[in-house]
């Protein structure tokens, strides 16, 4: 190779050098232009984002404080606001607390009942707390029939049993029962005060599950009366069986307890939307509380003002013993419901059920429990008739059995 080829050659390389050198150069020049934008989006994106989310929390700061009592904002662009709602004087939890407060009332059951002379005195006393709620400024309060049963005319007990109620300022006064539905373990009561503060009421088939829950109430009794606690609602129509009573409620995991009964399960505008009932009291079980809904109350509740029971129940009017296999085997007796009482003027007197008898079978479906009973008589309203197979004397009658209303 000659030198003139040489140096052609070298400066052949040398300008590709410069040329590669020249475009890497540009490369890595437009590649820190790159990476700088990205960084510099992402600064600005991620300022903005924290921006955006501070500005939308003071928003919310701002509304919570500025809303009336009765439109309390609970939900806004989709933040988590729990540290919001339960922080500062202007919170929708302080606001519901100060206004629901002073229409949630303490209810006392008290009972005299004959005791042993052994013991020294002629009667014993007991003593059941719970809640209520004021829903009329004339006196009247609605509660859970559990919480003042034993003040029913119906009950054996109501003669030796009072009901005082203690309002959230301080008063107390003796109550009267006015009507209770032990189906739907709801009870109204009358205090003789006016222009008491009453609560309002919201709807409960508007509910969705997650919305804040507020419950007022006294939990364990009056020592720690006017309770709040604050929750969700955590799930709808949840059918639970108390007492073998089957009730459709709204779950909550506001923390309810005994004393609670009674007492209101409130939305984010201070609006009664349940009314506390039961809770599961399992060893590691926790959160899971139950309100009957309001929508569901309210009918019933009205009823009970205005006649002391709910018109159109269908009523048997029999008293009874359930016979189950082993007693059947036992004694040679068909599985059913052993008659023990007949109430006077009932359906079952009128259509000739005696004591004695032994009930296996009513409206063409067997029967073996008092629940088997009252599933059959929710299908039905009073003066509705039935057939009914009785066993007497070893032989089956078939009657037909008209409803009556129960009161």
């Amino acid at each position: 190779m000659s030198i003139f080829k040489k140096n052609q050659l070298k400066d052949y390389q040398f300008a590709n050098y410069e040329s590669a050198y020249s475009r890497n150069k540009r490369r890595r020049k437009a590649t820190a232009i790159l990476l700088s934008c990205c960084i510099l989006s992402g600064i600005i994106a991620g300022g903005s984002v924290y921006l955006k989310l501070t500005k939308e929390i003071d928003e919310l700061k701002y509304l919570i404080s500025s809303q009336s009592e009765s439109d309390i904002i609970t939900e806004y662009s989709g933040l988590t606001i729990e540290n919001v709602l339960l922080s500062g004087d202007g919170s929708a939890v302080t606001k519901i607390a100060k206004k629901v407060g002073p229409s949630i009332v303490g209810i006392r059951m008290v009972t005299q009942s004959p005791r042993n002379w052994y013991y020294g005195d002629a009667m014993s006393q007991s003593k059941h707390e719970g809640s209520g709620i004021i829903i009329d400024s004339k006196g009247y309060i609605m509660t859970n029939y559990h919480v003042v049963q034993y003040a029913d005319p119906k009950n054996s007990n109501s003669k030796n049993t009072t009901l005082e109620v203690f309002l959230s300022d301080g008063n107390q006064a003796m109550a009267k029962f006015i009507g209770g539905d032990q189906r739907s373990d709801l009870a109204v009561i009358k205090i003789d005060m006016k222009d008491l503060p009453q609560v309002e009421l919201g709807d409960s088939d508007a509910l969705e599950v997650g919305e804040l829950a507020v419950a007022i109430g006294n939990p364990l009794g009056l020592e720690f009366q006017g309770s709040v606690t604050v929750g969700v609602i955590s799930a709808l129509n949840r059918t639970i069986s108390i007492d073998d009573r089957t009730m459709n409620l709204i779950q909550t995991d506001a923390a309810i307890n005994p004393g609670n009964s009674g007492g209101a399960l409130l939305n984010s505008k201070g609006e009664v939307i349940g009314i506390n009932t039961a809770k599961v009291s399992l060893s590691g079980v926790e959160g899971l509380g139950f309100a009957i809904p309001i929508n569901e109350a309210k009918p019933i509740i009205d009823q009970l003002i205005m006649f002391g029971y709910v018109k159109g129940r269908p009523f048997i009017g029999i008293s009874g013993r359930e016979i189950t296999e082993t007693i059947s085997y036992m004694y040679d007796i068909p599985v059913g419901i052993y008659i023990m009482e007949v109430i006077s003027g009932s359906g079952a007197e009128k259509a000739g059920i005696r004591e004695g008898d032994i009930l296996v079978s009513l409206d063409g479906a067997e029967v073996r429990t008092m629940k088997d009973i009252d599933i059959i008589k929710e299908k039905y309203k009073a003066g509705d008739t039935v057939e009914v197979v009785l066993v007497r004397n070893g032989k089956k009658l078939y009657l037909s059995l008209t409803f009556t209303e129960e009161r």
